[in-house]
């Protein structure tokens, strides 16, 4: 999987999050290999403005988020944050939820383009829940996730109890929540937490290929349809209509729209431009 390339990032401080854009797919890679790539506060403000750039970048079409070494994400690592000046105070905490690793979970559902996890490895706590705020999962085998909070506890964060019973249903997310047990590749598969699960060797091709077609794909339409999916069971039948019938409006003022639409009545193959 792509960690270099011509539009890689090469500076020190960017050492732990590598990046490039290849094809289409701006490929974002948490490099802490020592650390299970537990995520550090200035990893997540990284991968937070990478997936911000996505969305205003036309030349990013897809996104691919993944992991060097034996760990997707064992979760957060509180060692990189900024000292706290002051003895907490009633609230602090929930800022800091709301500032941190919601808003990365945040910064995932909201990206405009299609992002891919690439699951190499164990993805643990707020590691979990960044692989299913994405819009597809993709697992090494030899993966696992862990709702690994209760160990430790904690309430579950980044959205994990929002994420996790809209794919799973809330019986299977408490039991998930409440018993912190090692969920295989297979079994989060077989749940539908993982779309696909392949040989850990096999998982960067795959990550590629389905990246590829979706950079190949009509950009605007995909968005739009994340949206409309994600928002579909937070509202009702006449709001989900309505915005339906909105992303129709918008979406036909693009031109890869207009060029599918020909391409189908000219009888050809279409080729969109992400415009």
């Amino acid at each position: 999987m792509p960690v270099s390339g011509e539009a890689a990032e090469a500076a020190p401080r960017d050492a732990t999050v590598l990046h490039a854009l290849d094809g289409g797919v701006s490929w974002i890679t948490l490099n802490r290999p020592e650390a299970m790539n537990a995520v550090t506060w200035d990893q997540r403000e990284r991968i937070i403005a990478l997936l911000t750039d996505a969305s205003a970048d036309p030349a990013v079409r897809a996104v691919v988020l993944t992991a060097t070494g034996r760990g997707f994400c064992a979760g957060a690592d509180l060692r990189g944050a900024p000292a706290q000046a002051r003895e907490r105070a009633p609230g602090d905490v929930a800022r800091t939820i709301r500032l941190g690793a919601q808003r990365l979970i945040a910064a995932v559902l909201d990206c405009e383009k299609p992002v891919i996890a690439a699951v190499n490895g164990t993805a643990a706590g707020i590691g979990a829940h960044l692989a299913f705020a994405c819009d597809l999962v993709l697992a090494a085998d030899t993966a696992k996730f862990i709702e690994v909070f209760v160990r430790r506890g904690l309430v579950p964060d980044g959205g994990g109890a929002y994420l996790l019973p809209r794919l799973v249903g809330p019986q299977r997310a408490k039991e998930l929540m409440f018993f912190g047990d090692a969920l295989t590749a297979a079994d989060a598969e077989r749940m539908g937490l993982v779309n696909r699960t392949v040989p850990d060797g096999e998982l960067a091709a795959l990550a590629a290929a389905w990246a590829g077609r979706l950079a190949a794909g009509p950009t605007r339409a995909v968005a739009l349809t994340k949206q409309l999916v994600n928002a579909s069971l937070d509202g009702d039948r006449a709001a989900a209509f309505a915005a339906e019938a909105a992303a129709q409006e918008i979406n036909m003022t693009t031109r890869d729209a207009n060029e599918g639409v020909a391409s189908y009545v000219e009888r050809r193959p279409p080729t969109y431009e992400g415009r």
